[in-house]
């Protein structure tokens, strides 16, 4: 609050849903953010026990349709100044479902609140391409949309590829050579890459999370007029007992 000059004060506070809507919330802007999503998950009527599998995020929506996940809200963050830091990005305030097991949805099967957020954000993300159907998971879920059955919808969804992940944003990698780039899904204890060599050739990496021995996220500061900066992740990783 210092660092940005704001005062706590009360405020109006958007908080948006996966399908577009949004909630508009009265707010001191010195609110954490555990206490704003346990304040908007019951006025929605969520069950007190299942907010610990929801969570705040900064997402951006893009002008080609795209979605991108900045980051997740952690609990002691005050939202409404996380928001006026990032007024470039221009980014919205989201809730989302906080696990990457697919299991765990079926705990959320007899609250109403919990099953409509979780079938909003599974509609978003087949609209986004997060997930990847076969053609007739495609058809079936399109039927049971349009029929309404989100208990069914769910059940279907969980047997989707990529059902469950988050996806981050293109990048590029230096695996397996320089100038490649890679779609990347995290989730079910792994990391898959979806890696386009130079050649045009795709090929796909999963990379376990039990295999993971260290990382290192280091900022380039290579940025030029009109260029965004970057930062680099590392991984050393396990691959038929040799650490690379």
């Amino acid at each position: 609050q210092d660092t940005f000059k704001i005062q706590t004060q009360k405020a109006l506070l958007d908080v948006y849903l996966a399908d577009g809507s949004k909630i508009r919330l009265d707010i001191q802007t010195s609110d954490t953010a555990e206490r704003i999503l346990e304040v908007t998950l019951c006025k929605m009527g969520l069950s007190r026990e299942l907010i610990k599998y929801f969570s705040f995020f900064f997402f951006q929506d893009h002008e080609d349709g795209a979605l991108s996940v900045v980051k997740k809200v952690a609990e002691f963050e005050l939202p409404y100044v996380g928001l006026q830091s990032m007024k470039e990005l221009h980014c919205k305030l989201g809730i989302r479902k906080w696990y990457t097991d697919p299991c765990l949805d079926t705990l959320m099967m007899d609250c109403r609140a919990s099953l409509n957020l979780l079938y909003t954000q599974a509609i978003q993300e087949v609209k986004k391409n997060w997930v990847k159907p076969t053609e007739r998971q495609m058809q079936e879920l399109e039927f049971l949309q349009k029929s309404a059955n989100k208990a069914k919808f769910l059940e279907l969804i969980r047997e989707v590829r990529f059902y469950g992940y988050v996806r981050l944003d293109p990048c590029t990698c230096d695996y397996p050579e320089e100038g490649c780039s890679a779609d990347i899904y995290v989730g079910n204890n792994e990391i898959n890459c979806c890696i386009k060599l130079p050649t045009n050739q795709t090929r796909e990496v999963s990379l376990k999370v039990n295999r993971l021995r260290s990382w290192q996220v280091t900022f380039l500061d290579t940025t030029k007029d009109g260029e965004e900066d970057t930062l680099e992740l590392r991984l050393e990783y396990n691959d038929s007992s040799t650490w690379q």
